[in-house]
């Protein structure tokens, strides 16, 4: 089920942060009561190997996201446990030391679940009845929250597949052009370029100045 467009579900799920403090964190109520933007990403596991790669980039990228009003908050269904453990693991060792930001746990699945990105599916056996099939951990799914809790981006990647941190950003910016000028924006459109008026005039402009 998709969800761009419409409000991201009110729920509230266990967190934690850096210093190890075990948070319950709704991101609806926290996009709305604080009137920011949230970014959540989903990443499989702790302690693998492309997923670390993504939480210090999205660290790294922090600065660029609290100037855009946009809280940034990874997720997983890792335990506070051993997302703390994890905190505490220097870079070298393939730890995520130094990330800031707080961190999902849903181990019971529920927030995973309503958003349809578990690896997971059901399978009839023929003894056991209805078990569950593939690794119960989540998709590289990422969510662009406004501030009145409504999803405006949402995407998915495979396991494998890393994500651009930039294009993020360039999806914030770009949005926030519309909320503040009411125009749409174009493929490939970054902060500082032309954007167009949704009419058929307003394409015929921008196309003809691409010439």
């Amino acid at each position: 089920m998709s969800f761009t467009g419409k409000n991201f579900p009110s729920i509230a799920v266990d967190a934690i942060d850096s210093l190890g403090d075990n948070l319950s964190i709704n991101i609806f109520e926290k996009a709305t009561q604080e009137g920011k933007k949230v970014l959540l990403f989903w990443y499989p596991k702790d302690f693998t190997f492309v997923c670390p790669t993504e939480l210090h980039a999205f660290q790294e990228a922090l600065p660029e996201f609290e100037k855009r009003n946009t809280i940034l908050i990874g997720a997983s269904c890792d335990s506070n446990e051993v997302h703390f453990a994890w905190l505490n693991t220097a870079k070298d060792n393939g730890g995520i030391e130094g990330v800031t930001y707080p961190i999902l746990a849903d181990t019971n699945r529920n927030l995973s679940s309503i958003l349809g990105i578990l690896d997971v599916k059901e399978v009839e056996h023929p003894e056991y009845g209805t078990l569950a099939e593939g690794s119960a951990v989540t998709f590289r799914a990422t969510y662009l929250i406004d501030e009145t809790g409504k999803v405006f981006h949402e995407s998915v990647n495979d396991m494998p597949l890393g994500r651009n941190v930039k294009e993020y950003i360039r999806l914030i910016d770009a949005y926030a052009h519309v909320q503040q000028h009411g125009e749409v924006c174009p493929a490939n459109w970054e902060e500082g370029k032309e954007a167009m008026n949704a009419t058929r005039t307003g394409v015929a402009e921008y196309l003809s100045n691409l010439n």
